[in-house]
């Protein structure tokens, strides 16, 4: 019976579903890896695990209402706010200024960064994937997506497990990956439908001068605040 069923499986779609999947996925697994690094070694693929089903079950929803979700006026405007948010919160340090516990030290804040952080960067993506069911029967197309994003699943959590790898090894890839979380809401910004058609007579590389002005934001920022709270905290040892 299984085998019937896969044998029936319009493999075409399964395959273009998790190319989409894995092409944007480069994306999640950095965020995941950054909302991880925190946590101690042992809970991590916990974390990581937790946090690609939880993005993986929020970009099904998604992709059930991918088109109307665009239509949104300032949806994406506040999207991209969001996403800066989270890349300079993601830069600033282990420690909080008011109780020197460590922020993200529990898998279910990182779980919840990473959702709210794939909720954002899904909006255009979803659509594509919803685009490449439609040459599959009606009534099967959410399992269509529900399988090819699951076998993406394995990839996505290899990438962030190799990532973390990197993370540890050379701390500058936190800032270039918040740096690329500031790449990504800018270049959103620009395509909300109540900026892009003003955007659009302008006739000027909007979208590149909008995600490199995300990304030197999100890092200036979180060089910034992160020295900052470093200087408060120095302070208050010192005292």
């Amino acid at each position: 019976m299984l085998l019937d069923s896969l044998a029936q499986l319009h493999w075409a779609a399964v395959l273009q579903i998790v190319v989409i999947d894995l092409l944007l996925g480069g994306d999640n697994a950095v965020v995941i890896a950054l909302a991880c690094r925190r946590l101690d070694p042992r809970r991590r693929m916990q974390g990581i695990l937790w946090g690609t089903l939880g993005a993986i079950a929020l970009r099904v929803l998604l992709i059930a209402f991918a088109l109307a979700l665009l239509t949104i006026p300032y949806l994406k405007i506040v999207g991209a706010l969001l996403l800066v948010w989270i890349g300079v919160h993601l830069m600033l340090p282990e420690t909080d200024s008011h109780n020197n516990i460590r922020e993200s030290s529990s898998i279910w804040s990182a779980v919840r960064t990473i959702i709210i952080a794939d909720f954002v960067m899904s909006l255009d993506n979803v659509v594509a994937i919803a685009a490449a069911a439609q040459n599959t029967i009606a009534d099967h197309r959410m399992l269509y997506v529900i399988f090819g994003l699951l076998l993406s699943v394995p990839i996505i959590v290899w990438g962030s497990t190799l990532v973390l790898r990197l993370i540890d090894r050379f701390p500058v890839v936190v800032t270039l990956g918040a740096g690329l979380l500031g790449w990504i809401a800018g270049g959103m910004l620009v395509t909300d439908v109540v900026l892009a058609p003003w955007l659009d007579r302008l006739q000027l590389p909007v979208s590149l001068l909008a995600k490199i002005i995300g990304a030197a934001l999100v890092v200036g920022a979180g060089y910034y605040l992160a020295h900052r709270r470093a200087k408060i905290t120095q302070e208050k040892l010192v005292s």
